[in-house]
C-alpha cells in the first residue's frame, strides 16, 4: 500500500467508511479519480483528487454550497479533507442523461428541456463570487493554434482580437452561474425530486460567471452524442420561455458562446490530451466539434472571425486523425486540459 492509498485508508476509516467495497468509476479529463463506495445498505462516492497534480477540491466544495443553496441537486458532502483532496459524496446514481436518452430516446426532449429550465432557474440568483469567463474567452479561443494548428500561429492575436470584439458587442448582458461544463454526461435524471432538483449536476467545480447562452451551447451542441433536431429545440424553447429573452438574440449568443468554446475544445483539451496525455481516445470528438464549429461561424455576428479563421485551422479528416494519433504523448504541456 502506498502512502496516497494510507491517506485514503484512514481518510474512509475516520468516516465509518473502512470496510467499504471500492468500485472505480470512469473518470474525466481531469487527474481526479472517483470510487463508488457500498457498506451493506450505505453508498458513496469518493473523489480523489490529489493535490501534488495541481487538484483542488475547495472550489467543489464552494460551488456544492452555492448550487444546494438554490434548490439544485449537487452531491451532499459527506465527509472532506480539503487538504488530502479527498471527499465523500453522495451518490446521486448512474442515470446520466446520456444513458438515459441512449436507452428511451422518446424521452430525449423533456431531458433536454429540463436539463434548459434548471439553467435558467439557476440563472436567476445572483451569480457566485466568481470571476468571469468573458474575460477570458478571447484568449482561450486563441488557444486552438497553439494545439490543433500550429502553422497558423501567425494569426493567434487576430483570433484573440476577433473574439474580443464580437464579445464586447454581443455579450453585453448581466453575467449568471456558468457551469462551464453543461452537458448529458455530466447531468444525471433524478424525477423523484422536484422543480430544479429534477437534474443532478456533477463536475463544477470550475463554474464561473459569464453570458447564460455558454451552457445552452454546451447542452445542445454537445460532441459526445448526437443530441437529436427535437431535443435541441425542447431545450432552446424551454430556455426562452424560462428567461423572457428574444430569440434572435439567443440564437447570436449561442453561435458566438458555441464557436469560442468549440476552438478552445478542439485545442485546447481534445488535442492535447492526445499530444501531452497519450489519450487518443479524445481524437474522436473532434469531428463533430469541427462540423459545429463551421456550422455556428455561418452566423452574421461572427463575421469578422470566420475571415480571420478562412484557412488556418486544418479540416480534421481521416489523414489528419491518423497522424495526430502517431504523435500521441510526444508534447509537453499542462497536465490536464480543465472542461470540456
Amino acid at each position: 500500500m502506498n502512502a496516497r492509498e494510507r491517506r485514503i485508508a484512514g481518510f474512509l476509516a475516520a468516516n465509518g467508511w473502512a470496510e467499504a467495497c471500492r468500485l472505480p468509476l470512469a473518470g474525466d479529463a481531469s487527474l481526479r479519480r472517483y470510487e463508488r463506495l457500498n457498506t451493506g445498505d450505505r453508498r458513496a462516492i469518493l473523489m480523489d483528487a490529489p493535490p501534488e497534480t495541481g487538484e483542488d477540491v475547495r472550489p467543489f466544495l464552494e460551488m456544492a454550497d452555492w448550487l444546494t443553496a438554490r434548490g439544485a441537486s449537487a452531491p451532499a458532502i459527506l465527509a472532506a479533507d480539503a487538504e488530502a483532496g479527498l471527499l465523500l459524496l453522495e451518490d446521486l446514481g448512474d442515470d446520466l442523461l446520456a444513458r438515459h436518452a441512449r436507452a428511451f430516446p422518446e424521452d430525449e426532449p423533456h431531458l433536454y428541456a429540463t436539463a434548459a429550465e434548471t439553467l435558467a432557474a439557476l440563472q436567476d440568483a445572483p451569480p457566485p463570487d466568481r470571476p468571469s469567463y468573458i474575460d477570458d474567452m478571447p484568449e482561450l479561443a486563441a488557444t486552438v493554434v497553439d494545439w490543433y494548428a500550429p502553422d497558423a500561429r501567425d494569426r493567434r492575436d487576430a483570433i484573440r482580437d476577433a473574439m474580443a470584439d464580437i464579445a464586447a458587442r454581443h455579450l453585453t448582458g448581466p453575467q449568471v452561474f456558468v457551469h462551464r461544463d453543461y452537458h448529458a454526461e455530466n447531468l444525471l435524471w433524478l424525477p423523484e425530486r422536484r422543480g430544479t432538483g429534477r437534474i443532478g449536476l456533477l463536475d463544477f467545480q470550475d463554474a464561473m460567471r459569464g453570458p447564460g447562452e455558454y451552457d445552452l451551447a454546451s447542452l445542445i451542441h454537445d460532441p459526445r452524442r448526437d443530441v437529436s433536431a427535437e431535443a435541441v429545440d425542447a431545450a432552446t424553447r424551454a430556455y426562452l420561455d424560462r428567461t423572457g429573452a428574444a430569440a434572435e438574440g439567443v440564437a447570436a449568443r449561442i453561435a458566438i458562446c458555441s464557436v469560442q468554446r468549440s476552438l478552445r475544445i478542439i485545442g485546447r483539451v481534445f488535442t492535447r490530451l492526445c499530444l501531452h496525455s497519450g489519450r487518443t481516445s479524445y481524437l474522436r470528438f473532434i469531428p463533430p466539434t469541427w462540423d459545429t464549429l463551421q456550422r455556428e461561424l455561418a452566423h452574421p455576428a461572427l463575421a469578422s472571425l470566420r475571415r480571420v479563421l478562412d484557412g488556418a485551422l486544418p479540416t480534421p479528416d481521416a489523414a489528419w486523425l491518423a497522424d495526430t494519433a502517431s504523435r500521441a504523448g510526444t508534447r509537453d504541456g499542462r497536465d490536464h486540459a480543465g472542461p470540456a
